[in-house]
């Protein structure tokens, strides 16, 4: 009984820290606010993590066909499917990726850092928006 009573109160200790946490972020702060442009907020993202890979003669480009480095070939997608669902981030397979809900050979980008909360979410605000290219 008394462990888990331990474990119950290091469960709800280990919540509460994370909700102070998520709120008090100093870089939950400092995010892009709505709505989002793609080639002044987007495009930055992808050419800063994602084009080095993604891009015509990238190893990225040449094991899915994903080509970062325009709006179209984002759009255009891979040889595998759609990328991007306008309206729809959740459902998108680019959220799929860089939220790392997909399994560890293919979230993105592969081998590397996650993209920031701020950097996801503005992805994530802009697919919702539509997914233009504005």
């Amino acid at each position: 009984m008394k462990k888990r009573i331990s474990t119950i109160t290091a469960m709800t200790l280990g919540a509460t820290c994370v909700v102070i946490l998520g709120v008090t972020t100093p870089s939950a702060l400092v995010c892009a606010a709505e709505p989002q442009s793609f080639s002044e907020d987007i495009m930055p993202i992808f050419a800063g993590r994602c084009v080095s890979c993604h891009q015509p003669g990238g190893a990225g480009f040449q094991k899915s066909g994903l080509d970062l480095t325009t709006y179209e070939g984002l759009m255009k997608g891979t040889k595998f499917g759609a990328m991007v669902l306008p309206r729809d981030p959740e459902s998108s397979n680019l959220m799929w990726l860089l939220d790392w809900r997909a399994s560890p050979e293919v979230r993105m980008p592969h081998g590397k850092k996650k993209l920031s909360i701020c950097d996801r979410n503005a992805i994530r605000a802009w697919i919702r928006e539509g997914a233009k290219n504005n």
